[in-house]
């Protein structure tokens, strides 16, 4: 988080995580794509050499409540192993993080591996995956020989990340998603920095108005109980620092 106190304004990064192809791309270009009006910048993309996942997305969308102004900044990090360099330097900073798995049991190991990457990276960052929001989504439901949901709401059962199913390429899931990380991420900001109490921000209008923004205007609880399982608890920052 980077918050500009003289010019009140709140910077809040997001990053897409997870295995090549997984679909980080896809989702970022289908949030992109949601927005109403001109709340979107221009979706910025750099391309790699041996991945066509892309270097990062930068999405920029602002919302401003009366005396607090928030930017959030979207960013993908390529999946294949030669780019392990960027992925450090991407979730440096993270606020927040979606880790993208492939639904495919042919990928169940990949997956893993890119999870354990992402909990590297953080501790790289002097970051741990008990105190970062973070929320899972599992990618291409359409796809042949994938996890049934069943089997994927008893794994997360087992966990305390929420997780979404998603078909990226269409667009399903891809909002839900998103709020599920902007809840977690914002819930966690503000029980460390007490926003609301300094700035007088509506934390709940500002939910509200992302979803409305992204095209979605259902109530916020509802969009919330899209995820299959896990919790959309947030820790104290004491239980979160905690060994």
């Amino acid at each position: 988080m980077q918050l500009d106190f003289m010019a009140k304004e709140l910077t809040v990064k997001l990053v897409y995580y997870g295995p090549a192809l997984s679909g980080k791309t896809t989702n970022l270009q289908a949030l992109h794509q949601a927005v109403k009006g001109d709340a979107a910048g221009r979706l910025m993309t750099l391309e790699t050499k041996d991945d066509r996942t892309l270097f990062f997305d930068l999405l920029p969308l602002t919302f401003t409540d009366g005396a607090l102004k928030v930017r959030l900044k979207v960013f993908t990090v390529p999946g294949q192993v030669i780019h392990a360099s960027t992925r450090r330097l991407v979730v440096q900073g993270a606020d927040g993080v979606a880790f993208i798995a492939d639904s495919r049991t042919s990928e169940t190991q990949h997956n893993a591996e890119s999870f354990m990457d992402l909990k590297e990276n953080l501790k790289s960052n002097g970051l741990t995956l008990k105190s970062m929001p973070l929320i899972i989504q599992f990618n291409k439901r359409d796809l042949p020989d994938v996890r049934s949901d069943e089997e994927i709401a008893k794994l997360a059962s087992q966990g305390r990340e929420p997780v979404y199913l998603a078909v990226a390429t269409q667009g399903d899931g891809v909002v839900e998603s998103f709020i599920g990380l902007l809840y977690l991420t914002w819930s966690a900001l503000e029980a460390e920095h007490q926003l609301s109490k300094k700035f007088g921000f509506d934390g709940g209008a500002f939910m509200a108005e992302v979803a409305r923004q992204l095209g979605d205007t259902r109530p916020v609880d509802d969009i919330l109980a899209c995820c299959v399982g896990g919790a959309l608890d947030v820790l104290s920052p004491e239980e979160a620092n905690a060994e």
